[in-house]
């Protein structure tokens, strides 16, 4: 062993041990909404934060795979927590679109009622609506105009309850720009970082990872379907969690204006029923299902859930244009036994703060969960404010949005904005690079995706791959045979021609 090398594993072996010494004020199990929207709060104070995620990459479970919409708050039950944070985070999402430059649109939404007789439900979501502080709420029984409103509604809608106040978002973009925020701001994220296990310790918590000892004063659970046990390793009073898989389709954008507002149906016993809505990217999207299942991993979709899907998605919006899905996805609903958010100590938990059951309207509230989430721990730890705090960001320069004066200046100071490399998005080389060298950057194919959109188009990255991984080859100093889909062993090189002759 010559004495470069020795040097080397002298101080990558102190480097750990020292890391193992130390003591963060706060560790953050999760990066999806509920996890990143409470480190970009908590980074507006003085503190040694740190985000473990067990995936490669923000954004990688719930958070990732869902409807997309930001609810107004009708359809919780008065009083719950569930209701008080839709309400509060609806509200902030259009604010916070701004200060961090994500897509979001306040494009309204209807909730159908297709039978006379199911007339009193839709007055019981009103009332709850008002009694939640839901702005705006009417039910529309003149069909003349529902139907100018939304002329693909189905011909046997009788009335209609109309939330101005809803909208839509990017679920990447948003759980992206608070984690980059976050980062910029100070705190650390540790990626590839399974959490196993978790136990008090003396003045704190001791996290074992797939990658050593993580230490803590504090303590966020903001694990996602996984979020009931951590917390039953730690407290007396247990709770339980059921992942509920929801099946959806992806339209293509050329169908993408079919509605101009979120259709739900009328919820029932399993949520909000069959959804179809635009997307900020002007698809369509159907769906979810509603199956509760064991497997915490269990994201596949299936012929039944799909089958489901078609039957139900045309009894509130005719004419659906199925012929135009691009692909089909599930995602993981944390759906607590009680269907009300968890958040706060247990009494024989101090240090340790839950953030669980964070399922449908989770991504509508992450902002006020955050906010909660921050309050918590700035009264209990006393923090003090960071002078250098700044909440705002610009996300990914994209040229489609520019007007073509501006466009051609931007290619004539970077020509790689110039270079189309996803056709069917129209995504350029230059916003592929803009993905991987900013603050937490992308290191995958799905990372890529994530945040440009190169490959979500009509062939679904069939073309524009191998051109993304050439780039991600270059900008990270990777092998191509190490370059992955989505983390782990997800490589797209298996083997070259060459080797198999």
């Amino acid at each position: 062993m010559d004495m470069p090398y020795l040097l080397y594993f002298y101080a990558a072996s102190r480097s750990e041990i020292e890391r193992k010494k130390s003591m963060f004020d706060i560790i953050i199990i999760g990066a999806g909404v509920a996890g990143c929207a409470s480190a970009r709060e908590l980074s507006r104070y003085k503190a040694d934060i740190c985000v473990l995620e067990k995936e490669e990459d923000v954004c990688c479970g719930t958070s990732k795979a869902n409807s997309a919409i930001v609810h107004a708050g009708y359809d919780a039950s008065p009083g719950s927590l569930m209701a008080r944070l839709n309400v509060e985070g609806s509200r902030i999402m259009p604010e916070l679109a701004r200060q961090l430059d994500f897509p979001f649109s306040s494009c309204g939404s209807f909730v159908s009622c297709i039978h006379e007789e199911d007339l009193p439900g839709l007055h019981v979501l009103y009332e709850q609506g008002i009694k939640n502080g839901v702005k705006g709420l009417e039910i529309i029984t003149d069909k003349a105009r529902f139907r100018e409103m939304e002329p693909n509604l189905s011909d046997e809608t009788v009335a209609v309850l109309y939330a101005p106040s809803a909208g839509i978002v990017c679920p990447f973009h948003l759980n992206i720009a608070l984690a980059e925020n976050a980062f910029t701001n100070g705190v650390k994220f540790e990626f590839n970082t399974e959490v196993q296990n978790i136990r008090q310790i003396e003045g704190g918590w001791e996290l074992e990872t797939g990658r050593g000892i993580f230490r803590s004063r504090y303590v966020v659970n903001a694990a996602g379907v996984y979020a009931d046990r951590f917390h039953n390793k730690v407290s007396a009073a247990k709770i339980h969690i059921t992942p509920r898989r929801g099946d959806y389709f992806l339209l293509d954008r050329s169908v993408g204006n079919h509605v101009s507002r979120t259709i739900f149906a009328l919820p029932g016993k399993y949520g909000k029923g069959v959804l179809v809505s635009p997307t900020v990217h002007g698809n369509l999207i159907v769906g979810p299902t509603a199956i509760d299942i064991e497997d915490k991993e269990a994201t596949k979709t299936t012929r039944k859930g799909l089958d489901e899907l078609i039957a139900k998605a045309g009894l509130n919006v005719k004419n659906l244009p199925m012929r135009q899905v691009i692909t089909s996805f599930a995602g993981l609903r944390a759906h607590e036994d009680n269907h009300e958010f968890i958040i706060g100590e247990p009494k024989d938990a101090p240090g340790f703060v839950d953030c669980a059951g964070i399922e449908s309207p989770g991504l509508s509230s992450c902002p006020a969960i955050g906010k909660m989430v921050a309050e918590i721990l700035h009264d209990k730890m006393k923090l003090a404010p960071n002078p250098a705090f700044n909440g705002t960001q610009k996300g990914i320069v994209s040229p489609n949005e520019l007007s073509k004066e501006e466009r051609n200046l931007l290619i004539r100071e970077n020509p790689s904005y110039g270079n189309i490399i996803c056709r069917c998005e129209m995504v350029t080389e230059g916003e592929i690079e803009d993905a991987i060298r900013r603050p937490l950057g992308a290191r995958s194919l799905d990372g890529v995706k994530r945040r440009t959109r190169a490959g979500m188009g009509r062939c679904q990255a069939g073309f524009c791959s191998s051109r993304t991984m050439e780039i991600l080859h270059r900008e990270c100093n990777l092998p191509m045979a190490e370059i992955t889909k989505s983390g782990g062993q997800s490589v797209i090189i298996t083997g070259t021609n060459k080797d198999a002759v």
